[in-house]
């Protein structure tokens, strides 16, 4: 018997259910079956009564008999499927809404039952929704165990006899082949002696077996520490390895010299003083640019804070190298802003820049690929199009990526491909990292933070408002735009949707416009269903000033640089995430004048949405939004080529285990210092070794 044998040979199994584990839990071998791990356990010893349940009893479990079970249609297909639980001090019911035939067929009359869940009051009557049920029976038969494991399971999962309660009728099973004499069944360490002595970790399997079949709470938490431990060293390997791979071996440009066209630049065409932060972001980067190596780098810059400005600046070194530069932005947008914006900086200098977008007519790409090819264009910037296999560099030796998270790996790589050599790799993004999660997430890379705003720039107040308030809403925009001012009205959609209760952005303009009518007042629209020649038109009045609103969707969310817009109004704002509200809140406060931002809401709001108009209420920096973000929404999955959802961890988590996400980092580091190729560590160069062929976020971000 094999830990990574099929699991259809294990007992209890067979083809038919090992088809369904696979399907439903990829489940495959005993190995997977193991690490297909509870997210809770029941202690059988603490019973509660119905007698005594208040509205603070959270979860709790009843043993008790069921009778009475009564359906009634709720709907097309839909029907919903109330039980009466008596336990011999009072009566509650249970409520299912989905799997009813499952439960109908499976509750019997005269059985005692052993119910989880949270109890609430429906009616004045006690009422559990969709709780775990299982004969009490369940619990007996576990009976040398203490702590009763409860599995995810799925509905197919349990038409097939795979419940919670067979789950764990097959771990116990498996679980028990390490208990006897002279078994080779045993799951491997994969850890090193001495950091499990360090660290006083369980062992691997005893922390496989306690996950499962603890004989203790505290036993319990010892295996989760263990199993978090693991998770978080082993991630954190992967990117410090590959950093010192990508640090010690990878052939970068020497741009050793500042030449003309940094200092013209510095000294003529600075429009301001630089922070102190754009000015060590600049030395870190100019650093890089002359060590040898590659440079692969992250800069952090809350929205407003100057990133654009360093980046030009150092696009301008690799210009004094003798090489060309370019910058990829995901929108036409915000390709076509910077584009201005680099046009209007460096106006005088004799500096060829060009754009390359989508909507240019095929002549005009053809003649810019010509000029790229030919060394004729130093700067280029551009979309996706900058990817194109017939997008061909002289000598390209920096490349600028704006935004980076919208941006799919595969399209990032395709930039890192595009010089025999290849260029120094700069990444800027205005969503600012949790300290945890850049603690996990950028091992690869090398990060700088612009933490200052340049001078003269007030935080942008940001009020909560709900419908009845509207009409002082409508009232303080009339003050602003009689002052000279101008607004941003944003939406979650384009066009009215019957399954959401969202207002809509036809809606919503027709709604503004009869507030403020023509022709005292001019209203501009933008969504992303218009043409690239509409919403450039449309941009270009509310810049010059001739429309005092624009109605929007998150298109403007960046790359709109309008200094006197002064108040941004969110309709529907419990939709959006914290870091979208934040992008959507920098598109105001951009000039001298106080900038103002409106959140817009529904009055019953869900705990999360409370929490994320509380923080946009409370603070203006990025990364303590970020943080809040993190803890609401979860980190993503930070390995793979997902960039959304859930981080990719099965136990520990960035958020509420800063102290082993710390402790786990140094320990890499100070490992990787001291042997750097793991020459003490079979276990671990194993590890890299099973590992080389994954392709990491960072290394081509």
């Amino acid at each position: 018997m094999n830990i990574y044998d099929d699991i259809a040979y294990l007992k209890g199994v067979g083809p038919q259910r090992a088809k369904v584990l696979a399907s439903e839990a990829g489940i495959h071998t005993f190995a997977d079956l193991l690490d297909y791990l509870p997210f809770r356990h029941v202690d059988r010893s603490v019973m509660s009564t119905v007698a005594t349940l208040t509205e603070e009893s959270g979860l709790v479990v009843l043993k008790g008999l069921v009778s009475n079970m009564q359906t009634v249609a709720t709907g097309k297909h839909r029907e919903r499927l109330t039980v009466d639980f008596y336990d011999g001090t009072a009566r509650l019911q249970l409520v299912w809404f989905a799997g009813t035939k499952w439960v109908r067929d499976k509750l019997k009359p005269n059985v005692e039952y052993l119910v989880i869940g949270h109890p609430t009051v429906f009616n004045g009557q006690w009422q559990i929704s969709h709780p775990e049920i299982e004969p009490y029976s369940y619990v007996d038969e576990g009976a040398r165990h203490p702590l009763m494991p409860v599995y995810t399971t799925t509905e197919k999962m349990k038409q097939n006899g795979l419940g919670t309660k067979a789950i764990a009728r097959l771990t116990d099973t498996l679980i028990s082949q390490f208990s006897i004499p002279n078994s080779q069944f045993s799951i491997p360490e994969n850890l090193p002696q001495d950091i499990l002595s360090h660290f006083r970790l369980m062992g691997r399997q005893q922390a496989m077996t306690a996950i499962h079949y603890p004989d203790s709470r505290e036993q319990l938490e010892q295996a989760r520490t263990r199993l978090k431990f693991e998770e978080l060293f082993f991630l954190q390997l992967d990117y410090q390895y590959a950093h010192q791979q990508r640090v010690t071996r990878s052939q970068g440009r020497i741009f050793a010299h500042v030449g003309d066209h940094f200092n013209r630049f510095y000294n003529e065409k600075i429009p301001f003083p630089l922070t102190g932060a754009q000015k060590r972001v600049i030395k870190e980067i100019r650093d890089d640019m002359r060590s040898g190596r590659q440079m692969n780098r992250l800069v952090q810059g809350d929205v407003g804070s100057g990133k654009t400005l360093v980046a030009l600046m150092c696009m301008l070194l690799a210009l004094d190298g003798g090489s060309q530069a370019c910058l990829m932005a995901p929108t036409e947008i915000l390709a076509t802003q910077h584009y201005n914006t680099f046009c209007t900086m460096l106006d005088g200098l004799g500096i060829s820049v060009e754009l390359l977008i989508g909507s240019l007519k095929a002549s005009q790409k053809k003649s810019i690929k010509k000029r790229l090819a030919e060394g004729e264009i130093q700067i280029l910037i551009g979309t996706h199009a900058l990817i194109e296999d017939d997008v061909v560099f002289k000598d390209l030796g920096l490349v600028v990526i704006d935004e980076q998270h919208r941006f799919g790996v595969e399209q990032r790589s395709k930039l890192w491909n595009k010089s025999s050599i290849p260029p120094h790799i700069l990444v800027m993004t205005a969503t600012p990292i949790p300290r945890t999660l850049a603690m996990t997430l950028y091992g690869d890379l090398d990060c700088s933070v612009i933490d200052e705003l340049p001078p003269g720039r007030r935080p942008v107040r940001t009020y909560h408002r709900t419908e009845p308030r509207r009409p002082l809403v409508f009232s303080f925009l009339k003050q602003q735009i009689d002052a000279g001012r101008q607004v941003y009205f944003v939406y979650p959609l384009v066009h009215e949707s019957e399954k959401l209760d969202l207002r809509d952005l036809y809606a919503g303009f027709d709604m503004v416009s009869s507030y403020f009518p023509r022709p005292d007042y001019q209203v501009s629209i933008v969504h992303g269903q218009l043409t690239p020649e509409e919403k450039t038109f449309e941009m270009d009045r509310f810049k010059k000033g001739w429309t005092h609103i624009m109605v929007a969707t998150t298109v403007i969310e960046v790359g709109v640089d309008v200094p006197n817009a002064t108040v941004m109004v969110i309709e529907n704002a419990e939709r959006f995430g914290l870091s979208q509200l934040h992008q959507l809140r920098g598109r105001v406060g951009r000039g001298a004048e106080q900038s103002y931002c409106i959140l817009m809401t529904k009055d019953n709001l869900s705990y999360t949405s409370q929490e994320r108009i509380r923080t946009m209420c409370s603070t203006t920096d990025g990364f303590e939004i970020a943080e809040a973000d993190l803890r609401l929404r979860g980190p993503g999955d930070i390995q793979g080529l997902q960039q959304s959802g859930t981080l990719d961890l099965r136990v520990a988590s960035i958020v509420d285990d800063e102290p082993l996400v710390r402790a786990t980092r140094d320990t890499v580091h100070d490992l990787l210092a001291a042997d750097p190729t793991l020459s003490r560590y079979p276990l671990l160069r194993q590890h890299i070794a099973n590992s080389k062929n994954k392709m990491l976020w960072g290394k081509i971000s």
